[in-house]
């Protein structure tokens, strides 16, 4: 061996487990301290416990209860975004269309989802509510996951 490039080596190194189990072997540190040995690794003893040195345990159960409430939070707002008492103005129609449903009293998608039910005639008989106004305003119900009422086959107008 070339000399000066190669660690000092220790036949007798002490090794000392946490459960209190001591030996000796060959390495390059005098001193070594573990966390588990064959006395008391799960494998070789058939016990169940976790070694959590490091908080990793803590780690995944910390990510895994975020996760679940990231996922409360999609649910929750799902709900609120098909709520029938959403307001009219979040859909986002246009300002002639939503001050007709306004003046027409229909401030709510509840309400505006009611009138539909008797039929696309009902809601064109609005003033400055017309064909256009309707069709968009379908497409964002749809949109947002609401679910439109079929009514029967109407005349055309």
């Amino acid at each position: 061996m070339r000399p000066g490039i190669h660690p000092n080596y220790f036949p007798n190194a002490t090794v000392i487990c946490s459960c209190g189990n001591t030996w000796t072997t060959g390495s390059t540190v005098e001193l070594i301290r573990t966390d588990v040995c064959s006395n008391c690794h799960p494998f070789y003893t058939g016990e169940q416990r976790i070694v959590d040195t490091e908080g990793q345990v803590d780690r995944f159960y910390r990510k895994l209860e975020a996760r679940q409430e990231y996922l409360q939070e999609i649910r929750e707002r799902e709900v609120a975004r098909t709520s029938p008492a959403t307001p009219i103005s979040e859909l986002e129609l246009g300002k002639r269309a939503e001050q007709a449903l306004a003046q027409a009293g229909i401030t709510q998608v509840g309400q505006a989802l009611e009138l539909m039910q008797q039929g696309d005639l009902a809601i064109l008989a609005i003033e400055s509510f017309g064909r256009k106004s309707l069709a968009d305003l379908k497409r964002r119900l749809k949109a947002r996951g609401f679910e439109l009422p079929s009514a029967e086959k109407e005349p055309q107008v």
